[in-house]
């Protein structure tokens, strides 16, 4: 038996449209991503001589077939031909769930990318990302990870050059959404604002936080609807302790910040702590 470890890391949208409906029933979208240091832990047991099994330290996260680590397990060895006898994948969970950070997807890359390094690297990092689409749009991105460029259902992968440094305070609140249903919604209303991908990649290039600040977007904010009072209030903290802009991520519901000092993010972070246990300081991973 041999224990193969990787880390699983979260993302953040710092764009995020939602284009047009495809005939299959999904959305095009086009996203500006980066991956962030929120991490969960991966372990891999091959060859445990029993039954494949996932176990998690957290509850309601499930524990078999319907795991995207599972799935991604799954799809890997359906591509290469042939298994190990028996896996036991273990997570340690730090990313919050139905947040817009892609835990589930970050699991699920984590897996893609220690079994292709035990395999002795038989795909490539695209290749990969390719098998990701198979078991969840953020899958390819989380698997690629660093600055990029997301397209079609999150499949189609421009990288770009590293971010700049900054800090991020990622604070989740209680409340959470449900993805169908804010597609639902993003249909039937008039999007007010989109954002400017353009703008963001020249900001990134540059290094002008003030721009990436005033550039961040996501149209899901503007179908939150009734919880967009709890969204505003947690932004509107950020801004006051020195973020350069504040937004969603994902479809939600965690809200970020970002801030050019550990100094200003911990103390944005230690105002939020007062309302909201699940607050984190976070950086760029390239």
């Amino acid at each position: 038996m041999m224990t193969l470890r990787e880390g699983a890391f979260a993302k953040l949208n710092l764009t995020l449209d939602v284009l047009k409906k495809r005939p299959d029933g999904y959305h095009d979208l086009r996203s500006i991503m980066q991956t962030v240091s929120i991490r969960d832990d991966v372990e891999i047991d091959v060859d445990t001589g029993r039954p494949w099994c996932v176990r998690c330290d957290r509850d309601g996260i499930p524990c078999d077939e319907r795991n995207l680590a599972w799935k991604a397990a799954r799809v890997f060895f359906d591509r290469l031909g042939g298994e190990p006898d028996g896996i036991e994948i273990r997570i340690t969970k730090r990313i919050p769930s139905q947040a817009g950070l892609a835990g589930g997807s970050a699991d699920a890359a984590a897996v893609l990318r220690a079994l292709n390094a035990w395999e002795d690297y038989p795909l490539s990092v695209y290749a990969l990302c390719e098998l990701g689409a198979l078991v969840g749009s953020d899958v390819p991105f989380c698997v690629l990870g660093g600055t990029a460029l997301a397209e079609g259902r999150g499949e189609r992968l421009t990288k770009l050059p590293d971010a700049p440094e900054m800090f991020y305070v990622v604070c989740k609140p209680q409340l959470s959404f449900s993805t169908p249903e804010l597609f639902a919604r993003l249909d039937g209303v008039t999007v007010a604002k989109r954002p400017d991908h353009t703008a963001m990649r020249a900001a990134l290039q540059r290094g002008d936080l003030e721009q990436i600040g005033k550039n961040l977007c996501n149209v899901f904010e503007q179908a939150a609807g009734e919880n967009s009072g709890e969204l505003n209030y947690i932004k509107s903290v950020m801004m006051t302790y020195g973020a350069y802009g504040a937004q969603m991520t994902g479809s939600g519901s965690a809200v970020f910040g970002i801030f050019d000092s550990f100094e200003y993010a911990a103390v944005a972070c230690t105002m939020l702590k007062e309302n909201y246990p699940d607050v984190f300081i976070a950086k760029n991973i390239a």
